[in-house]
């Protein structure tokens, strides 16, 4: 009871704007936990979530360097016997002696949606108690057939291993790691976690094994290779990267659309509209892409289609609709 007491003081003193279901989400709260161990430089810590019977997943990178990680919820402290463990997806599912909490329900990262309203929920600093935090979906990226999450939810070191939900209380991600500077927060799908619970156990710690987002920065994905340009501001090498991942993914409107954005910053306004206009035939309810030729559009004086992209946005992305009609140029 105390426990719920505390989630609806967080929800309702939180400062965001999002319509909380509290009720789905109070299950979500309570199924988050902590993650402990003694390193060499003293008491490290990480979050997790309870997806199923005395079954807690968190990121693998949690566990590098502790022999004897526990679990902690609440007050109570419970050891952990095993481990199934995904280190290249950094995902690892803890087995976890008399854990009395009821698991979360799996959601999927396949269908969400640009701009949609979601939910961190982890210990950011070591909190003792779950921090809520609201945010929405900028992007997706389909890696390994399943899709990486980027979101602005914020989560801070401690909250490595926590849960992304839904406002329906599922689990679509785990929060894994953000980019510096840059302001956005990576999660690994959810999708993945029923293959890490297929692994076999072993009781083994520390977990070794290198991350997909600590590959060097010539082997890793575009859409992380594009962190570095974006926050530096290096519009050519951005260009430069965007190109490339065009060529290479054909099909994937995240590459036209981040394309359209570097040739837009380099004031290659013709190039940018085609980029967007392609990002746009590959997924029509790419609202970035529409947001950004909207304003384009709204400087060559075209506003019968910034109208026509406006009725759209109202329609996909309430956000981008809000900014496009109050936008000043």
């Amino acid at each position: 009871m105390l426990r719920f007491f505390i989630f609806v003081s967080i929800i309702f003193t939180a400062n965001f704007s999002y319509s909380f279901e509290q009720q789905k989400l109070m299950k979500a709260w309570a199924s988050s936990v902590m993650i402990r161990g003694y390193t060499d430089n003293g008491l490290a810590y990480g979050s997790g979530v309870v997806v199923g019977e005395n079954q807690v997943v968190t990121n693998c990178h949690v566990l590098r360097k502790t022999k004897s990680p526990w679990v902690s919820w609440g007050d109570s402290s419970y050891s952990v016997v095993g481990v199934k463990a995904d280190p290249w997806h950094d995902l690892c599912v803890l087995s976890v002696h008399n854990l009395n909490v009821s698991p979360v329900p799996l959601g999927s990262s396949k269908d969400l949606k640009k701009g949609q309203e979601i939910v961190g929920i982890g210990h950011s600093n070591g909190a003792p108690k779950p921090l809520t935090t609201g945010g929405y979906i900028i992007a997706t990226y389909e890696f390994d057939k399943e899709n990486i999450i980027l979101s602005s939810a914020k989560f801070r070191m401690g909250a490595s291993g926590s849960g992304l939900f839904d406002l329906e209380g599922r689990l679509i991600g785990i929060n894994t790691f953000k980019t510096t500077g840059y302001g956005n927060y990576y999660s690994m799908p959810a999708d993945w976690i029923k293959s890490v619970m297929k692994q076999e156990m072993k009781t083994k710690f520390p977990i070794k094994g290198k991350a997909l987002w600590e590959e060097a920065e010539e082997k890793k994905p575009y859409f992380l290779k594009i962190a570095i340009p974006k926050t530096k501001k290096n519009w050519k090498k951005l260009l430069e990267v965007t190109k490339s991942w065009t060529e290479k993914e054909t099909l994937n409107t995240e590459a036209w659309y981040e394309l359209g954005f570097a040739n837009e910053k380099l004031e290659k306004n013709n190039a940018a509209m085609v980029a967007y206009e392609e990002s746009i035939r590959l997924d029509k309810n790419n609202s970035d892409a529409l947001y950004r030729l909207a304003l384009m559009l709204k400087i060559n004086g075209d506003l019968k289609k910034v109208n026509e992209i406006q009725k759209i946005l109202d329609v996909i992305d309430v956000n981008k609709a809000y900014e496009l009609k109050n936008h000043k140029t």
